[in-house]
């Protein structure tokens, strides 16, 4: 008999327990359960509203690019119109900094005028650095280890595919283009500018990279004025005060890149090209690395200006 109780007393136990486990997991199911959804986004990454990002990938190289579009605020509201578009290199830097100065400048009334902004980026899989010293060059005779001068096929690939998605998908103004670049952006702008001129109406060149292969450019320069009688673009370029050969912390050690950009528009201005506008600033306190978002701001407010009034 005693057996029999010692028996019974632990079946009891046994159920007692596991019918408080089960009613446990039901709680902790019931509070997962009602977790409002809001909470799954806590921590979640920052993402810039109204921004678009696609896919448009190089069939010639295999390689997969990505644009990234912000449209102005009155697109929908004007379905009319057709918008300037500005295209930038280096996107995953410059295009939130340039959404950003757009946005800002216009607060308190249209300075800059509306456009669609395309941000270019870096091959998928590859880091900013072996994509822009690849894509942005124009000879493999490059300072560092990695593949150089591939510019000439990345130019290729934006005349075939990116303008064509863009002006495709977007109502983009394709007579009224530009192209932003910094640094070996800037170089791939002057390239363009200097081998294709047409595909783009404006070209920022932000403390471009002349000094690369010699100064490589300025051949190009020549074989262009060897050839033709106009160079129908508005070019505006910018550099930081720092940013030549000298003692101090913040001066480069080996490339002066004032004494280029002076060099490049000196000789652009001696062919009197009667289609070329060309003006440049040098932004005193600025270095290589911080002039960038001065000259984004000042190179808008100079290419795309607000439209005066009519009558105005």
């Amino acid at each position: 008999m005693r057996m029999k109780a010692l028996v019974s007393a632990v079946v009891l136990a046994v159920a007692l327990f596991a019918g408080a486990c089960s009613e446990r997991a039901d709680a902790q199911t019931q509070t997962r359960v009602s977790t409002p959804p809001a909470a799954a986004t806590e921590g979640a990454p920052y993402v810039l509203k109204g921004t678009q990002v696609w896919s448009v990938p190089d069939p010639v190289s295999g390689r997969q690019y990505e644009v990234f579009v912000n449209l102005p605020a009155d697109y929908e509201a004007h379905p009319e119109r057709r918008y300037p578009v500005l295209y930038v290199t280096d996107a995953d830097y410059a295009f939130p900094v340039i959404r950003s100065i757009a946005r800002r400048v216009n607060l308190d009334g249209p300075v800059l005028e509306d456009f669609i902004l395309v941000g270019l980026s870096y091959a998928r899989g590859d880091s900013g650095a072996d994509s822009r010293r690849r894509d942005y060059t124009p000879t493999p005779n490059g300072p560092n280890k990695g593949v150089h001068g591939q510019g000439a096929a990345y130019q290729a690939y934006l005349k075939a595919q990116v303008l064509p998605f863009v002006e495709g998908r977007f109502r983009a103004d394709p007579a009224r283009r530009v192209l932003l670049g910094h640094s070996y952006g800037g170089l791939l702008g002057a390239q363009i500018l200097l081998t294709d001129p047409t595909l783009f109406h404006g070209y920022v060149l932000g403390s471009p990279s002349f000094w690369y292969d010699r100064r490589h450019v300025m051949k190009m320069e020549a074989a262009y004025a060897g050839t033709h009688r106009d160079l129908p673009a508005e070019v505006f370029m910018y550099v930081g005060g720092f940013e030549t050969v000298g003692p101090g912390p913040r001066q480069n050690r080996t490339n002066d890149l004032v004494g280029d950009m002076a060099a490049f528009e000196r000789v652009l201005k001696s062919r009197h090209y009667s289609g070329l506008h060309v003006q440049s600033v040098v932004l005193d306190g600025e270095d290589h690395l911080t002039v960038a978002p001065v000259g984004f701001t000042r190179a808008l407010m100079a290419v795309l200006p607000a439209k005066s009034p009519a009558g105005a």
